[in-house]
């Protein structure tokens, strides 16, 4: 069986060999073959005369049950999923498994939004009569990438089918087996031919789609500099264009808080999936007054952090997810040391095991232009850094090209609403992080994105409108009514 799934078939890939990776171990769990261009080009022909023949777009009844089947398909298969998921991205299982939690509820959040019908009628003030209709885009390119590319994938994929969209979908090429699991899920649910298309591979596969004229839409997950280029090649057909891109996401600490319970948050907004998420908070500010009391409690607690074998129940950190993003996240130390930052804890490759093992890194006397504070390091490297007031903790977090997300941590409620108000984030939590929601929107400002994921903005973004105007008569004089 090929790992490609076009037009209702298993096809091997006609590109180049990928040995995928696990690790935790270094060691080849599996080898998959790219799809060649003429592959991609196959899924999305295939994908256009599956929308075409409407057979998918106007029948919400199978829409909905096919996301509801596959939900239930995923459920009872969610050790296993997770399982390869841990394995596939090197996340802690017990990560994984919620991952997979999440993905059963968004399928079936989405289902629950398909209506019976996507139109309403609108009485006009001469006399007429309009019909508002929501309709799908076409044949949707979704591409995503490899820190969560189940929950990712499934972000997309639930509100683009249930808008009654085709879909060619490309996981990262270093994690595509929990979504091989998907697709299997999703066949047996029973998605017609062409109506769904996987193919795997990296930039080369992921350009095709975005330049194949049959595809209306992209969708991207991935770095700022990947989704610049999406979107202006997107530019020139005029496609429509979700981006999700990165994010240095401050968490704002004031001085009326629990600094035991707040540090473990920011132990979680800073490492949870090793720092390799987009809504990481790595940048700690900190109010003036408890910044050394609360610095001794961050750093002891991130000493306890259990790093190890991401399939055993206590792990807590694994590794990241290559030797190469391994080498990119020491050369932002190094960076850091250079620039003058002290390094208070960590940040050493963890030689001594086998796969791709890094200490958290902990740095202060950090200034507001070093890299290490701007650039988005997607990985276990945390500044911290002290504020007086509101205004200047506002300033701070505020202070780079990034808005996806922040955090607040205070007592005051009228504090957090205040400070809030003023955060050019996508996404704040005040007194918690991390937990995203189905039911509400997902997205950043600034360099972080354009458009929104989840809630039923997630939906409406893989919809267009189409206005019908219906005059009760032909007696009227059309534009000589104008003459007057």
């Amino acid at each position: 069986m090929g790992h490609n799934w076009i037009n209702g078939e298993w096809e091997q890939g006609n590109g180049k060999r990928l040995e995928i990776k696990n690790p935790a171990t270094a060691e080849i769990e599996e080898t998959v073959f790219e799809a060649d261009d003429l592959q991609v080009k196959k899924a999305a022909e295939s994908a256009y005369l599956a929308f075409s023949s409407n057979s998918w777009r106007y029948n919400f009844k199978l829409r909905k049950k096919v996301l509801e089947k596959a939900a239930s398909i995923l459920e009872e298969k969610a050790e296993k999923v997770a399982t390869i998921e841990s394995i596939d991205t090197g996340k802690p299982i017990k990560e994984a498994r919620v991952d997979v939690e999440d993905v059963v509820h968004c399928l079936r959040y989405y289902a629950g939004l398909i209506p019976d019908s996507l139109s309403k009628t609108l009485k006009m003030e001469d006399g007429t009569e309009s019909e508002i209709k929501s309709e799908p885009i076409g044949v949707c390119g979704l591409i995503v990438p490899w820190n969560f590319p189940l929950l990712l994938g499934v972000w997309k994929l639930a509100p683009a089918l249930a808008a009654g969209n085709a879909v060619v979908f490309k996981p990262s090429e270093l994690t595509p087996m929990s979504m091989i699991e998907f697709t299997k899920a999703l066949i047996e649910a029973g998605i017609p031919d062409g109506i769904f298309n996987f193919v795997i591979g990296g930039r080369e596969v992921g350009q095709a789609i975005v330049e194949n004229p049959m595809v209306k839409k992209i969708s991207f997950t991935g770095s700022v500099e990947t989704g610049k280029r999406i979107y202006q090649r997107c530019a020139e057909d005029l496609k429509k264009v979700s981006l999700e891109l990165g994010g240095k996401s401050p968490l704002i600490v004031w001085n009326d808080v629990d600094i035991e319970k707040t540090a473990e948050w920011a132990v979680f907004g800073a490492l949870f999936n090793q720092g390799e998420v987009c809504v990481a908070a790595p940048r700690l500010l900190l109010h003036q007054d408890i910044y050394d009391p609360f610095k001794k409690v961050l750093l002891e607690k991130i000493s306890q952090v259990n790093i190890g074998d991401p399939l055993k129940e206590g792990t807590e950190f694994g590794p990241l997810i290559s030797e190469s993003h391994v080498k990119k996240v020491t050369a932002y130390i190094e960076k850091g040391l250079e620039g003058g930052a002290s390094l208070l804890y960590g940040g050493k490759v963890l030689a001594e095991k086998k796969g791709y093992f890094i200490e958290p890194a902990v740095f202060e006397e950090v200034d507001q232009s070093m890299e290490i504070v701007q650039e988005e390091i997607f990985g276990p490297v945390i500044t911290l850094q002290s504020f007086e007031t509101k205004e200047e903790a506002v300033e701070l977090a505020n202070g780079t090209n990034y808005g996806l997300a922040a955090g607040i941590f205070t007592e005051s409620s009228e504090r957090g609403r205040w400070i809030a108000e003023r955060l050019e984030a996508g996404i704040i939590w005040i007194n918690s992080y991390h937990t995203p929601y189905v039911d509400a929107p997902w997205g950043g400002v600034k360099q972080s994105g354009i458009g929104r994921e989840l809630g039923p903005e997630g939906l409406i973004s893989f919809t267009e409108y189409k206005h019908v105007n219906k005059s009760v008569s032909i007696d009227s004089l059309g534009w000589y009514q104008f003459k007057r």
